[in-house]
Formats: C-alpha cells, sequence, structure tokens
C-alpha cells in the first residue's frame, strides 16, 4: 500500500490512483516465497474455482465429455456443500494466518512447543482415521444411533476425546510459540487437520437419516463432540481474522446457554445440555444456517467478482474517476472520499476495507488542502461506511437479508436506492458545509486526472452494468455474478492490465484469500444465531419491545437502535446484521412494520456502527492512517454521519423510501412501475433529500453562504424534522419555514453588511 510521503510527493503532479486494488497484509499474515507460495495459491485459486463450479452447476463430466461411474457432480447436496465450505475456510485461513501479529525480526525455527504440537497431530490424524472407519461401516449397512453403548464408546474414545484434544493443544501452542512469518506453525498444521476430522464425521453422519435426530436423544454423542471442536476452530480464527469483538459476543451467548435458566425475567431460559445445544448448534439451526447459506454461495461468488474487478485494475479507475468528477470542487478530496468510497463499496464488503483501500489515497489529500487529521480520518470513515449500503452489491449484509426474509435480492437492492442516495448526500452536506467553513479551495485541474481521459475508459463500469441489468432481466444472482465476473476479464483486454491466464489464476487466488474473512464471520455469527434460536431469547426480546411500544412507539424504535448499534460496535456489518437481524428485526415485525422496512432499519444501524463511538472499527482503520487519535477520529465521523441516523426513522415513517409505494405491473409483456406511484416515491425522495440539508445546515451552522446563530441553528434542525416527516402538510410547513429562514438570513445579513 503507497505511503504517505507518496501520496504527499504525488500531489506536486496529477494524482493518479495506484494501488488502490492491492490487498494489504495484515500483520498475523504468512509471507511465503517459493514452492511453498505456489503451492498456498493453487490451494487458494481452487477453493474459489470450487465454488464457482459448484454454484454454476457444472461437472467434470461436462468438461470431459466423459461418463465415469462415481465422478462426483456439482452441485453437491447442500449440507455437505456448506460443511466443505467451512471446512476448506478454516485450512486456508491456519494455514495463511498466525495465531498472533509477527514480530519485525522472525524468531528462531525451533521451539519446544513444536514437538507438543506435533504429538498433538497423532491423535487429529487418529481422529480422522476413525471418521472415515465410521463411513465404511455405515456404507456397509451398520445402523447408526446415538443409543448403542458401543457406537457412544467408540465416538466417544476413539473420535470425540482424541478431536478435542488436539484441538486444544493446537489453539494453546498457536497462542505461546513465537511466530515465523515464512512458515506454517506445526500448531496450526494441527488445526486444518482438525479441521478436517470434523467434516469428515459431520459429512457423514448428516448423510443419513441421523440429520433429523439433532437435539433428540438418538442424536450420535460424535455429532456434540465434533460440534465443540468446530466451534473451537471457527471461534479462533475468527479471532485471527477479524478480532476479539464478535469473539467476546459469542462467548457471551454460548454462557447463556448454561446459565440462562439461572437468570431471571425475560432472559431466563430453559435448561439445555451441552449434548442437545451442540448436536444442533452446527446444523441449519445455527453455524450451517442462513449466514453459512449466504457465504457459501453469494458472498463468495461476488467477492470472485471483486477479485476480477482488483485484477483488472478497475479499482484504480473508479478512485481516478472520482478525482475526475468530485476533485474540483471547494474541498476536493473529501468530496472524492465520498464518490470513491461509493464506487468502491460496490467492490468492497467491508467498511474497514474501504478505508484502508481509498483512504491511504484521499487522507493524506484532505490534509494537505487544509482538513485536520481528525476530521480528515472521520471523512473517510464516515463516506466508505456507506459503501455497505451502496446497491448493487450492499456487501454480504444484503444477501443475508435476502435469504432471512425470502425478499427476492433484487427488491431489496431497488428498496436501498433512495436510502444510499440518503447517506452520502447527508455525508456531502455535511463535508461541503465544513468546506466552507473553513473557505477551503478544490483541487486544481493540473492537481487531477484528465476528465476526458476517465471518459475514454468509462467501458470499465460494464462488469457493473451487466450485473445490474442481468438482475433486473431476471436471471439469478448467481448467473449474474458469473456474466458480470466474466465480463471483468473482458473488458480488461481494452486495458494494459489484459487478464490472460496467469491473471485470471492471480484473480481466482485472491478471492480464495479474500473470503477467509467474510467466512469465518458469517460461520461465528451462525454460532450466535444458533444461541438465540435454541434458547428462545429472541422471541422474549421482541415482547420486551412489544411492551415498550404500547407505551410509545418512537421509544422502541429508539431502543431497536440502540440494541443494533451495540450489537454491532466492533463487529463486521456481516455479523453485526446477522446478529441484530435475530434479536431486532422479529420484535419490530410484531409491532406490524413489513419485513422489509425491519429488516432495513436494522441493517442500516449494523452498518453505521462502524462509526458509532466508542467502538468504531472503521474509524479507527482510518486514524490509522491519518495519525488521528482513534477516540477523537470515531466522534468526529459520528458527527459527520448524524444526518445518516436519521434516515431509517425516515423510511419507517414513509415507506416511499425503500420503494414500497411503487408496485412492479406488467406492460406489454415487460415489467414496469406504476406511474402514478413513482409521484410518491419522487416527492418523498426530493423532500428527504431537502431535509437532510436543512438538518446538516442546522448541524454544520452553515446557512445562505455564512456562519449561523444558535438560534438559526435550532430553528433549521426544527424545519429538517418537518421534511423528514414525509407528509403533505408536514412538508408544505417544512418547505415555508426554509423560506422564512432563508429570507429572514438575507435580511439580518444585508443590515450586518451596512
Amino acid at each position: 500500500m503507497t505511503s504517505d510521503t507518496q501520496m504527499t510527493d504525488q500531489t506536486d503532479g496529477p494524482v493518479i490512483a495506484e494501488g488502490v486494488d492491492d490487498e494489504p497484509v495484515e500483520h498475523n499474515r504468512r509471507i511465503f516465497t517459493g514452492r511453498t507460495l505456489l503451492a498456498i495459491a493453487a490451494m487458494s485459486g481452487f477453493y474459489a474455482l470450487f465454488h464457482m463450479a459448484a454454484l454454476n452447476g457444472w461437472s467434470i463430466r461436462s468438461w470431459t465429455g466423459i461418463d465415469i461411474p462415481g465422478l462426483p457432480v456439482f452441485p453437491m447436496e447442500t449440507w455437505n456443500f456448506r460443511i466443505v465450505h467451512i471446512a476448506g475456510a478454516l485450512i486456508l485461513g491456519f494455514t495463511l494466518y498466525s495465531a498472533r501479529a509477527f514480530p519485525d525480526e522472525d524468531s528462531g525455527h525451533k521451539h519446544p512447543l513444536d514437538f507438543i504440537a506435533m504429538a498433538a497431530l497423532i491423535p487429529a490424524l487418529y481422529a480422522c482415521y476413525t471418521a472415515i472407519g465410521f463411513a465404511i461401516q455405515i456404507s456397509n449397512g451398520v445402523m447408526w444411533n446415538g443409543i448403542d453403548e458401543g457406537i457412544k464408546a467408540a465416538e466417544t474414545y476413539h473420535y470425540g476425546y482424541p478431536l478435542i484434544a488436539a484441538t486444544a493443544i493446537g489453539i494453546v501452542t498457536g497462542w505461546l510459540r513465537p511466530r515465523i512469518r515464512g512458515t506454517i506453525a506445526p500448531a496450526d498444521i494441527v488445526l486444518s487437520v482438525c479441521g478436517v476430522a470434523v467434516a469428515i464425521y459431520l459429512i457423514t453422519i448428516f448423510g443419513t437419516l441421523m440429520r433429523n435426530s439433532t437435539g433428540t436423544p438418538f442424536a450420535p454423542i460424535g455429532m456434540s463432540l465434533a460440534a465443540v471442536a468446530g466451534t473451537a476452530l471457527i471461534m479462533e480464527l475468527t479471532r485471527r481474522v477479524a478480532g476479539l469483538a464478535l469473539i467476546i459476543i459469542a462467548g457471551i451467548f454460548l454462557v447463556y446457554v448454561f446459565v440462562g435458566d439461572l437468570l431471571p425475567g425475560f432472559l431466563n431460559a430453559p435448561d439445555i445440555t451441552w449434548q442437545r445445544f451442540f448436536s444442533q448448534v452446527y446444523t441449519d439451526a445455527g453455524i450451517l444456517g442462513p449466514t453459512t447459506a449466504v457465504s457459501s454461495t453469494y458472498i463468495i461468488l461476488f467477492i470472485i467478482f471483486a477479485a476480477f474487478l482488483q485484477a483488472s485494475k478497475v479499482g484504480d479507475y473508479f478512485v481516478n474517476f472520482a478525482f475526475a468528477a468530485a476533485g474540483r470542487a471547494r474541498g476536493g478530496p473529501a468530496k472524492v472520499a465520498i464518490f470513491a468510497s461509493g464506487l468502491m463499496g460496490m467492490i468492497n464488503g467491508t467498511s474497514a476495507g474501504n478505508v484502508v483501500a481509498t483512504g491511504s489515497l484521499t487522507i493524506p489529500l484532505m490534509k494537505k488542502v487544509g482538513y485536520k487529521p481528525t476530521t480528515a480520518g472521520a471523512v473517510e470513515a464516515a463516506a466508505s461506511t456507506g459503501g455497505q449500503i451502496m446497491p448493487p452489491i450492499m456487501g454480504a449484509g444484503a444477501f443475508i437479508m435476502a435469504e432471512i426474509t425470502g425478499i427476492p435480492y433484487t427488491d431489496i437492492a431497488v428498496a436501498a436506492i433512495i436510502p444510499a442516495v440518503l447517506y452520502f448526500v447527508s455525508i456531502y452536506f455535511m463535508v461541503d458545509f465544513e468546506a466552507a467553513k473553513l473557505g477551503m479551495r478544490g483541487m486544481r485541474e493540473d492537481e487531477l486526472p484528465k476528465f476526458r481521459d476517465m471518459v475514454r475508459r468509462v467501458f470499465l463500469f460494464l462488469p457493473i452494468i451487466i450485473l445490474i441489468g442481468a438482475l433486473f432481466m431476471g436471471y439469478s444472482v448467481i448467473r449474474a455474478g458469473t456474466l458480470a465476473t466474466a465480463s471483468a476479464a473482458v473488458v480488461s483486454w481494452f486495458t494494459p492490465y489484459r487478464m490472460g491466464f496467469r491473471s485470471v489464476s492471480k484473480a481466482f487466488e485472491l478471492a480464495g484469500i479474500m473470503s477467509i474473512q467474510i467466512i469465518a464471520v458469517c460461520a461465528c455469527a451462525g454460532i450466535i444465531v444458533g444461541v438465540i434460536s435454541l434458547t428462545g431469547v429472541g422471541a422474549r426480546f421482541s415482547s420486551v419491545l412489544l411492551n415498550i411500544a404500547d407505551a410509545n412507539q418512537l421509544l422502541a424504535l429508539f431502543f431497536a437502535m440502540c440494541i443494533s448499534i451495540l450489537l454491532g460496535m466492533g463487529m463486521p456489518t456481516t455479523a453485526a446484521y446477522a446478529v441484530a437481524a435475530s434479536v431486532v428485526a422479529p420484535g419490530l415485525i410484531q409491532l406490524g412494520i413489513p419485513a422489509l422496512t425491519a429488516h432495513f432499519f436494522v441493517f442500516y444501524f449494523a452498518v453505521v456502527s462502524a462509526i458509532t463511538p466508542p467502538v468504531a472499527l472503521a474509524s479507527y482503520a482510518a486514524a490509522g492512517i491519518s495519525g488521528a487519535n482513534p477516540m477523537s477520529t470515531s466522534v468526529a465521523s459520528f458527527k459527520i454521519g448524524i444526518s445518516a441516523f436519521i434516515v431509517p426513522f425516515m423510511f419507517f415513517y414513509n415507506g416511499n423510501l425503500l420503494m414500497q409505494g411503487a408496485n412492479l405491473v406488467e406492460v406489454n409483456g415487460q415489467m414496469e412501475f406504476e406511474a402514478a406511484l413513482w409521484y410518491n416515491v419522487v416527492r418523498a425522495a426530493i423532500t428527504a433529500i431537502f431535509g437532510i440539508f436543512l438538518l446538516s445546515s442546522g448541524i454544520q451552522g452553515w446557512w445562505v453562504g455564512g456562519r449561523t446563530n444558535p438560534l438559526f441553528r435550532v430553528a433549521l434542525i426544527v424545519v429538517a424534522l418537518f421534511m423528514i416527516e414525509g407528509g403533505l402538510v408536514s412538508d408544505l410547513i417544512g418547505i415555508g419555514g426554509a423560506a422564512a429562514l432563508f429570507l429572514l438570513a438575507r435580511v439580518t445579513r444585508q443590515k450586518a453588511a451596512v
């Protein structure tokens, strides 16, 4: 990634974005060379290619034209596919990511803990061998159940205990062993083998009728033991790639399972044995449920799409296009950050990832034109966070929303258009008024890429256009994503970065690596979802929300907002939304709120939790680039994004903002929106944007080309709230109030000038 110094030097000439598409290397990521690098690259690439093949229903038969008995055919059985999906991520993750950050200098290559870890490889391999033995016995007709004492003893002593012992030793020795960046720690080899042992057993058992026995006395004890080891492996990998926040929350939920019967009030839960809980948590009621269903299909497909765009350097083009389009406006780099982050948000699924990708260029430039380091970081954090709600991809949360609600993804993408516009408009107004107060200029034309050069390469937007077009032509998300991915390779042939076999292989390798974090996070979120589902705490929370709504519906919404933000603090958007959707959304739906509105309400606040103090991942990432205090940056980003916090309440009170006022109808064989209802949608959007403008003006204290006093600021905020409410009468009051404030400000300034 380009350094700040290089960026500053670069601004002496035209600013050309380079390296935006480069994948940053985390402090605990291993760096391989030679044959090891080739082996890991091949493994990563095959993992991504396997998903692309499986999702498109290809088969080895279709490639070869040869009908060989027993040859595997895609798509795989759903549960088996998800189990392999997680197992592959565990193997890749433990291979690539160390348990701790690497020191500046590698420690010695030998350590006593290595011998302990290698010894743990024996029980791990024995667990694999035993699981294969179980599969052979079952295929030979042995009746498998959880009651037979012989089977129970075999699963406990020959599979479960060795597996759990190896997992525990691998995790602990991984924490304690000195780090060597260029080699794979023996402890991590053990953990990878344990992941394979879990997958073999679960595929074997779930391939029989035992799938229906989960949570009953007939469930084999090995199912629970495999789930214990699998849960530990998932949480350890999540800790390595996403930090402690999600692990702490998942740990609290796991403890709740076993102490819930001792708690009072709505937190009281039934007494659940560990065997029953763990026999269910590694099923579609938990880890293999909606979050993994989405990560194994839509998410990894669009990660592959993003990798192809990165390999063809489209991300660099997006940022350069933003500079050419917005760089001349006052406070130019801040406006660029808004546009570039919105564009990059379509190919980058994390707020912090957006910050790192675009912020390494925009933050130093913002500092150069006069923004304080805190403000520069805050602007980038707030803008990057909006990438999660930018259609058509919207990060991973939209796919999970489609999976949970059953609402078609295209409907969700359409509904997101106006909320996304309102978010970025609110950030734009806040940034523009800040630049006006500081008297900032835009960047000079000789400092920017030539707009005409950018227009000549506008065809690089084609993959995004093809994706949107295919979705609205009725293609499945998987087929549309595949077409868009192929088109990314095709458009690269008209650039200096033509994608050949080597580039395509590199893109698949990059996709495999990029997918690790999101898969681990989704699987870990599945643990929490499993706890909520099995303990019934979500339903009891819904009853609390209903009781609050009896007193005041707005108070219930505010409470739901606080819980959504609290659950999302320190967590990636995907996990934050998955958890909040299980806890908060059902309660909102019981209030009579439409499912789409309820889930968008939760999703929006799960996204903005990335800039909400005290734990704001996007703000912390921006502070690392700007050199400002992380807490000050998070407070500043919260202030810049404060108008955006009103948006979910806007579409709650006015469904037209989610396109719910425009219904699709068939006209001459084609689907079109009813024109009469479009009027309501357009009016709602225009008045909402004007309301956001007034609110931003009141918060920043800038009105009619100058600073304003506190009384004017309060009046602007009150008038803005009338516009935001969305009714015809309230809009008229808001417009009248704004006109009065405009005239009053003009008269006041004219008198002051005299």
